[in-house]
């Protein structure tokens, strides 16, 4: 029989099933343990009861023939003992015959006799015989030319035997159908959350995030599942979210570049193509937004390349003061042309041990994010300072700050505060994400201060280099000196 292309066939055993069967197996196992047990209890509590007979029989016998001889009234009251213990008394000779108030008679014992003797040479005081009809017990009568021989049968206990076993056997079957029944309802009790709880994953898989995972369960295992499985959730639900913005907001920025870069190609190949002055604006324009394509194919890559921890990253002890004068100098052409005003209190000879490369675009990007958010009188201050042994750098704006329920969401890609700008710096939106990306991967600590109408302070604390870097950079300054001179 061939199975068709679209059936899905699954392999292994149902929990359900498997905890009912292994339940009732175990309920089985232990009621055939039992009864085992009971039986060989009930057998050997017999013998023990019998041989205490038995013994106490010998004991009356031997005081009953202490100072008498073997007479009729002698063997009268041994007939009254065998009553009372419920046993069979005989007296045995030395050659094993047995006597009676005539004399010996008819029976014989010489094995048993013999077996007295060899356990009497032995050390032994008496001697038990098993037998399948009866049970022996055999002694020495102190005093006395005799054996004494007790037997008592066992065809009671083995009726006693068969009669509990029956007894036993439909104890165990309705005890097993008990179990049974018991093992169902047990193995759906435990099961019955995990279906549940399997339900929802499936659904959770299909995309429905809809969903509430939590539960009061009474085992703890399943709770804590159901927990890590709504935390999944939450967090699954934040990354399709992210990713539905991302491809929206990706979409958007690369669609926008691409229609104005064929919007104005057009236009020079069908209106401005022989006017300079109009090819060469439509030309910059094509030019500007092929640059802000290229800054945002840059900036997923890189995100892209932080994220997933590749890439170089070459960490050294370098001069931070002058790295942000550098970057401060891309800024000249806003102090100049729109009134951007920037106040820098910048202590000199600050030195970080990190990516010169990646701080210096985390500080690009904290400068550009605080020129495009700063209020009405454009002001941005800059601050590089000694804190402790390492070293904070601030940037402050003047804007409309930060919701504090936003505080943790401008970090993410493409997040930008519902508010409208005219943005002196162009940005991809992926700016403070990538700071982030940074910041974690150096081991920088950074936050945000803001409050609503007071503008917001990006700050980041840099640690300082080890002993060992600190050392081979005043060398390499010393060396530097000496060449000089």
């Amino acid at each position: 029989m061939k199975r068709g292309s679209g059936a899905k066939f699954r392999t292994g055993r149902s929990l359900g099933l498997t905890l009912w069967f292994a339940f009732t197996l175990f309920a089985l196992v232990i009621i055939l343990l039992f009864l085992a047990v009971q039986s060989l209890l009930v057998g050997i509590q017999y013998r023990d009861r019998t041989l205490s007979s038995m013994r106490e029989a010998a004991r009356r016998v031997s005081e009953e023939l202490a100072g008498a001889n073997a007479d009729t009234m002698l063997f009268c009251r041994i007939r009254a003992i065998e009553d009372e213990c419920d046993v069979r008394i005989r007296l045995l000779s030395f050659d094993g015959s047995t006597v009676d108030s005539d004399g010996y008679g008819e029976e014989k014992f010489p094995e048993i006799v013999e077996t007295l003797k060899r356990d009497l040479a032995e050390g032994k005081e008496e001697t038990v015989i098993d037998g399948d009809e009866t049970l022996g017990y055999v002694t020495l009568i102190d005093g006395h030319p005799y054996y004494l021989y007790i037997t008592s049968s066992v065809a009671r206990i083995r009726v006693l035997e068969n009669s509990l076993r029956w007894l036993s056997l439909a104890a165990a079957l309705l005890s097993v159908v008990l179990a049974f029944i018991a093992s169902g309802f047990v193995a759906m009790l435990i099961t019955r959350p995990l279906t549940e709880v399997t339900a929802r994953a499936k659904e959770l898989a299909r995309g429905h995030f809809d969903l509430d995972f939590k539960r009061n369960y009474y085992c703890l295992e399943i709770q804590e599942l159901s927990d890590a499985l709504e935390y999944a959730r939450v967090e699954i639900s934040k990354a399709d979210a992210v990713q539905r913005e991302l491809i929206a907001n990706v979409s958007h920025d690369f669609k926008t570049p691409l229609t104005m870069i064929k919007a104005y190609a057009s236009m020079i190949k069908e209106i401005s193509g022989e006017d300079k002055k109009k090819r060469d604006a439509h030309a910059k324009i094509i030019i500007d937004e092929a640059d802000r394509l290229t800054a945002l194919v840059e900036d997923v890559l890189d995100l892209s390349k932080l994220r997933a921890g590749v890439g170089t990253h070459a960490s050294a002890v370098f001069n931070l003061s002058e790295l942000l004068y550098a970057i401060l100098e891309k800024f000249d052409y806003l102090a100049e042309t729109q009134g951007y005003l920037f106040e820098q209190d910048i202590d000199e000879e600050r030195y970080v041990f990190a990516d010169r490369e990646r701080i210096g675009r985390v500080i690009y990007n904290l400068l550009t994010n605080a020129v495009n958010y700063t209020g009405a009188d454009k002001k941005v201050t800059v601050r590089l300072k000694a804190e402790g042994t390492g070293t904070r750098f601030d940037v402050i704006d003047t804007g409309v700050g930060i919701p504090k329920e936003q505080a943790d969401l401008i970090w993410d890609r493409y997040y930008r505060l519902q508010e409208t700008h005219k943005l002196p710096v162009k940005g991809t939106g992926l700016g403070l994400s990538i700071v982030r990306r940074v910041l974690e991967a150096e081991g920088c600590p950074f936050g945000v201060n803001s409050e609503e109408g007071k503008g917001s302070d990006f700050w980041v604390k840099f640690p300082p280099p080890p002993d060992d870097t600190e050392k081979e950079r005043a060398a390499a300054e010393k060396a530097e000196k000496e060449e000089t001179a």
